[in-house]
């Protein structure tokens, strides 16, 4: 399949090119993309060779070349010629006109093509475009008409039909010695003045420029044509004039010497021997002659002229080889870019990588972390089987216990109390021989502003004696959304204290905060704390202020309190809570 295409391909530029430059060029162009993968360098590159109508397949040709991700993309980029005829109708007469220019004829060796559109125009309006070829005007071909002639058929009709083809190039002769140029469509640049030519060029077409043109000869009273023909060599078939005198008829209807003619009085010449040729250019006085100007020209070259030919042709050459070197340069640059590029992406790429490599081995660091802080806490909070020494008593589920008041750290009474209570409080505190508050201490040490804002913060020193006898509830996962102090059992350590109440929110239990703390938490670092070494536990509280906490656990009645129920205690441990009860542990 490949070969096929290739072999294709290769033989669509030996037909429609002949300079071997240019096909060097466009093959070395061709081998260039498929290195650097650089679609708009390319066909930038084609438009180089690929400069004039009669090429405009190549790119169709080459199309199957290009991989097929960039097909998409070509087709983009390169011009498509339509091969339908669009027929569209001018009204002459109109006001601001038929707001089209157009250039090129007979006399340019070309065919009329639309150069310039004013914008909002009717030609405009009907869908024509620069680059369109006008083939008819109202029904007439125009492909043997000059330019003078097309304008002067337009200006005889009042409606004017133009069938069209889209081409995408325009002609372009800035002088009349300088050869027939092309342009595409988004490379043109036009003058004010149409008649002026394009101030833009490209490079030459490098190949024959061929030009078909008929002449009409009467011999009547002549003494003949004044011109001689000869048969071509067998790699160029066909009959050439070879010799033309000055002044002579020929030479006065603009026969040269190396034009080939193609058809005499309608009988084809293109296989005929030179006898017949002569023959049928004798057989009648009046001729009608169709020749391809220079198409033969080389064969009468004199040595001098020939080395001038050479020298052209090695000038153009030297040219495309010019701008091929300009092309490899640019690809170098290219090329050099997207590796940097490249280069760039995979340096991003690795520090991803790093990246993530660091990421994952931190994350392994922090599970085996939590892993381990888990497993210490299970072994020393998880539930274990009660030690064998340890004698298992029960004791009576103690009822809600009575109010109890506190005071403040200036001894102004909250509640009215009664003078026992008062004095009851006094001796506590006298006989345990410290304060119930620590007044030096300092709240803004341990706690945010936001923490304790709005709270009477104080610190709680409590001697280990006994057992703790204090409920709590809350955490941050219930309703209440802090550590509270629900009961204060009578005989407790913390009754006989005194500094603590039902309602009292726990702050921190020996330097641990308990802010963010749920109950499970809360339990666990008070049963750790009273357990631990030390004769003093210190918790931080927010004293409540009188009728704050409502949420109290309804008081059970001592009559429904069965004698029967018991809770087990476990010596030298601190009581855990369920739903009002006491167990002492």
């Amino acid at each position: 399949m490949e070969r096929r295409v290739a072999r294709e391909f290769r033989h669509k530029v030996n037909l429609l090119i002949d300079n071997e430059a240019e096909k060097d060029y466009l093959y070395d162009v061709l081998q260039m993309y498929h290195q650097s993968m650089n679609l708009p360098v390319l066909v930038g590159d084609l438009k180089l060779v690929i400069n004039e109508p009669s090429r405009l397949p190549l790119f169709d040709a080459i199309r199957p070349l290009i991989p097929l991700k960039h097909q998409v993309e070509y087709d983009q980029l390169t011009p498509k010629r339509s091969r339908k005829l669009k027929e569209v109708r001018l009204d002459r007469l109109h006001p601001e006109g038929l707001g089209i220019s157009v250039r090129g004829g007979v006399e340019f060796n070309c065919g009329l093509f639309i150069s310039q559109l004013v914008k909002g125009g009717q030609a405009d309006n009907v869908g024509l475009q620069v680059g369109d070829e006008i083939v008819r005007i109202n029904g007439y071909s125009i492909s043997s008409c000059t330019h003078e002639e097309v304008i002067n058929l337009i200006r005889t009709k009042k409606i004017v039909s133009l069938k069209v083809r889209y081409i995408g190039m325009i002609p372009v002769k800035s002088s009349a010695d300088e050869p027939l140029k092309w342009q595409y469509v988004d490379q043109f640049v036009s003058d004010s003045g149409e008649g002026k030519g394009s101030v833009a060029g490209l490079a030459s077409s490098g190949g024959r420029e061929t030009k078909e043109k008929k002449v009409f000869i009467s011999l009547i009273g002549t003494k003949g044509m004044g011109c001689s023909i000869s048969s071509g060599p067998t790699q160029r078939p066909g009959i050439f004039i070879s010799n033309v005198k000055p002044g002579s008829l020929s030479a006065e209807v603009g026969l040269e010497v190396g034009d080939q003619i193609v058809e005499v009085n309608g009988v084809d010449f293109s296989n005929v021997d030179h006898k017949e040729a002569v023959r049928v250019l004798k057989s009648s006085h009046t001729l009608t002659i169709s020749v391809v100007a220079g198409a033969g020209k080389e064969l009468f070259m004199t040595e001098e002229e020939k080395q001038r030919e050479a020298r052209l042709r090695e000038q153009e050459r030297q040219e495309l080889m010019h701008q091929k070197r300009l092309a490899l340069e640019t690809n170098k640059i290219i090329k050099e870019q997207q590796e940097k590029e490249r280069l760039r992406k995979l340096e991003i790429s690795q520090k991803a990588a790093e990246e993530e490599e660091r990421y994952r081995r931190e994350i392994e660091q922090i599970t085996a972390e939590e892993e381990k802080f888990k497993k210490e806490w299970e072994e020393d909070w998880g539930p274990k089987e009660p030690p064998k020494s340890l004698k298992t008593v029960t004791a009576e589920v103690h009822p809600a216990p009575r109010s109890k008041h506190k005071i403040d750290l200036k001894g102004v009474a909250h509640d009215q109390l009664e003078t026992d209570d008062m004095d009851e409080v006094i001796m506590k505190q006298d006989k345990q021989g410290f304060q119930k508050y620590l007044e030096d201490f300092d709240p803004y040490s341990m706690f945010t502003p936001e923490q304790i804002m709005g709270k009477d913060v104080r610190l709680l020193r409590i001697k280990k004696e006994g057992s703790l006898d204090l409920a709590v509830e809350g955490g941050t996962d219930s309703p209440i959304g802090k550590i509270v102090v629900s009961a204060i059992y009578e005989g407790g350590a913390a009754d006989k204290h005194g500094g603590i109440v039902k309602g009292d929110e726990i702050l921190a239990v020996n330097g641990k905060i308990l802010i963010d703390s749920r109950l499970a938490e809360a339990q666990a670092t008070l049963a750790k704390a009273w357990n631990m070494g030390g004769d003093w536990i210190d918790l931080v509280i927010a004293a409540s202020p009188p009728k704050e906490y409502d949420d109290e656990i309804p008081t059970i009645p001592s009559s429904t309190v069965s004698p029967n129920t018991h809770r087990k205690v476990f010596e030298g441990s601190a009581p855990v809570y369920r739903q009002g009860y006491l167990l002492q542990l």
